[in-house]
């Protein structure tokens, strides 16, 4: 569509949950999009989030009392509204608005109903995050609509954008009652998609006879599918982040996305050069140390080291399939290599294992040569370690770590965000010191962490399920195996142990490589990810406010459906 100034948006409000909340991978989508938006839309672009953490414990804002201070003091005198204003502390600073929304749980058996009213959306079957959630998406609203006529902003073009079906009823409200303002609205994964998958249903093989609708009901799911799919029906552009993830639109939500949205990255901070080289070098350090003091005896220095990360979704992250590949590699005669393979997926832990704290960190006269532990290959202590689905399993195959296995397997259950209390990093000061990743995915609407992993140069492999995989089967897969950075392994819902051969055979290959060929597939991985980057995918969003604002003129020359007051 032409970006004319007709279809060009002045003003531009983006709300989700995770504005200025670190949840999940949404915020990682927002934050480093921030940048290029900011640059595309100097100040004109307003995010907005949940004032939900104590304004000392939040470390994503930087508050600045005196931005749009009489707007604020007309809303909190005249509207009741409590909305902090500053700066995300994110690349490009754009401003943003938190908003408490606590008084509108008071109205909220009204707004439930006026929703049904206007809309159809049930909100019976309600449960869980439901409500809060909408009780800040409605607030958003809100916030929005006084913001647009305080500052008289009826002539201009202006963009409200809702993310996921927590922000739906956001979408709504300024459909009925600001029908001026052109709305967008993303899902970023489809609820009823990681529903059915997350219950072991077959997905993709079946896609075609699943009623969303039906199956909400089946899997308990109606208030939040319905709120989903009356959002992406109603809004003037409606979008998604990957092909894989629109055709589960199509199928549950009734409507085709508008606009596919890639999540790009922000690369701006990952070292270059010699700092690179120093980075990745501390990273293997750090590494291999916990490595040999967890296993209780020495590891080669040119040992593989491979990962996986992301959410405890043990079959949509694949888990299960990398473990088995794991089983399959120590398994082959002819591997001559350490490979030590680290987990890195988030549990409920009760904190770092005291004896390997010891080992760390303690004098060297008071360290012990190996741990007292029957758990050879967990850096941290479970809560409930008898019932996690990945000790039990690595425990089931017969993993033990010993000395004389090629292959160890490091299971590490803490969040890596610098203080937890073993390897005292983040993720990615980690990521850096991995020869090779693995995201074998199930379901994975996008996927981060290939993604990331090749923004640092690190191969990696994943799956057609996985929207990047899709993407990358695209743009840049275009030999078997990792020698041209990433290996797209076809994946469906009947091939698992095929997917766990590919892949130990694919990482028994990478072995043999020599650190020049090693280092070329570094560079390629590299190449594929600047591809990947919000300098190229930020095109996407400015086509999704284009349509929004050309479908809103079409709406807005129709007799309106609403009374708005």
């Amino acid at each position: 569509m032409q970006m004319d100034a007709k279809h060009t948006p002045d003003y531009i409000f983006e709300t989700s949950w995770e504005v200025c909340n670190k949840v999940g991978g949404i915020y990682t989508v927002l934050s480093t999009r921030a940048k290029s938006l900011q640059k595309l839309y100097k100040d004109r672009i307003f995010f907005i989030g949940p004032d939900v953490l104590k304004e000392s414990e939040n470390p994503w804002f930087i508050e600045e009392t005196e931005l749009y201070a009489s707007w604020r003091e007309f809303a909190r005198i005249n509207q009741n509204l409590e909305i902090r204003a500053g700066r995300w502390d994110v690349p490009g600073k754009p401003i943003v608005f938190l908003l408490k929304f606590d008084r509108f749980f008071e109205k909220k058996n009204h707004i439930y109903s006026e929703m049904w009213l206007d809309f159809g959306v049930d909100s019976m079957l309600a449960y869980g995050d439901y409500d809060q959630s909408s009780m800040f998406a409605y607030a958003s609203g809100v916030v929005m609509e006084s913001f647009y006529r305080f500052h008289h902003l009826e002539a201009d073009n202006v963009i409200a954008h809702f993310n996921e079906w927590q922000l739906g009823m956001g979408a709504l409200y300024i459909k009925k009652y600001v029908p001026k303002i052109a709305t967008v609205f993303t899902t970023h994964a489809t609820g009823m998609g990681r529903s059915i998958a997350g219950n072991g249903l077959p997905l993709y093989n079946n896609l075609k006879s699943y009623n969303g609708d039906q199956m909400a009901r089946q899997l308990n799911m109606v208030a939040k599918h319905s709120i989903e799919k009356k959002a992406a029906q109603q809004v003037d552009c409606f979008t998604t982040v990957s092909d894989i993830t629109a055709q589960e639109c199509a199928q549950f939500l009734q409507r085709h996305p508008d606009v596919v949205t890639p999540n790009g990255f922000e690369k701006g901070f990952i070292p270059k050069g010699l700092n690179y080289r120093r980075t990745r070098k501390k990273a293997r350090e750090t590494l291999l140390n916990v490595a040999e003091k967890l296993l209780g005896h020495n590891v080669h220095p040119d040992a593989l080291l491979v990962g996986i990360s992301g959410r405890y979704e043990y079959k949509n992250k694949g888990i299960d399939v990398f473990i088995d590949a794991l089983d399959n590699l120590r398994r082959m005669p002819q591997l001559s290599k350490d490979v030590i393979a680290f987990i890195m997926i988030p549990a409920w832990i009760k904190g770092p294992r005291k004896d390997l704290q010891a080992a760390l960190f303690a004098p060297e006269e008071k360290r012990k040569k190996k741990l007292a532990n029957d758990c050879p290959y967990i850096t941290h202590q479970l809560h409930d370690i008898a019932n996690d689905r990945i000790v039990n399993y690595l425990k089931y195959l017969g993993f033990c770590n010993a000395e004389n296995e090629r292959v160890k397997v490091i299971f590490v259950p803490s969040y890596l965000n610098g203080n937890d209390g073993i390897f005292n990093t983040d993720y990615y000061n980690l990521l850096i010191g991995l020869d090779v990743s693995v995201f074998p995915s199930y379901y994975e609407p996008w996927g981060y962490t290939p993604h990331e992993s090749v923004a640092f140069a690190i191969p990696t492999i994943t799956t057609t399920l996985a929207g990047f995989g899709v993407w990358a089967k695209k743009h840049g897969d275009e030999v078997k195996g990792l020698d041209d950075g990433v290996q797209v392994i076809y994946r469906d819902d009947s091939n698992h142990m095929e997917v766990a051969e590919e892949i130990a055979t694919t990482l028994y290959d990478f072995t043999l490589k020599s650190i020049d060929q090693v280092n070329v597939l570094k560079k390629i991985a590299a190449e594929l990810s600047d591809r990947a980057d919000w300098a190229h995918f930020i095109t996407h969003y400015q086509e999704a406010y284009s349509k929004a604002l050309h479908n809103s003129f079409i709406r807005l020359s129709k007799p309106a459906k609403y009374k708005t007051e």
